[in-house]
């Protein structure tokens, strides 16, 4: 696999969603590693997301030393739309 790309995007499945009051809770999966990823904060009064529904995440290496985090994985919908961000 080659370096990655600020604007690669890789698709996923929704597995599971969790329905907060302000936020949803969605864990993907991406579907050639089949890793799983979960974001805690994507806002629920703008979205209709539910499990077997296809999302998108971006990954980028972060420059700065956290801990043992080395990549910023992002969710984006089908438009490109910044939905949530996590570290890994």
């Amino acid at each position: 696999m080659g370096e990655l790309k600020e604007s690669d995007r890789f698709e996923c499945k929704v597995i599971n969603v969790i329905n907060n009051l302000a936020w949803k809770g969605v864990t993907v999966e991406e579907l050639k590693s089949e890793g799983r990823v979960y974001f805690a904060r994507v806002i629920a009064e703008n979205s209709d997301i539910k499990p077997g529904d296809t999302l998108y995440i971006g990954a980028k290496q972060i420059t700065y030393d956290l801990e043992d985090k080395k990549m910023e994985v992002t969710l984006y919908d089908a438009d490109d739309n910044k939905l949530d961000w996590t570290l890994l």
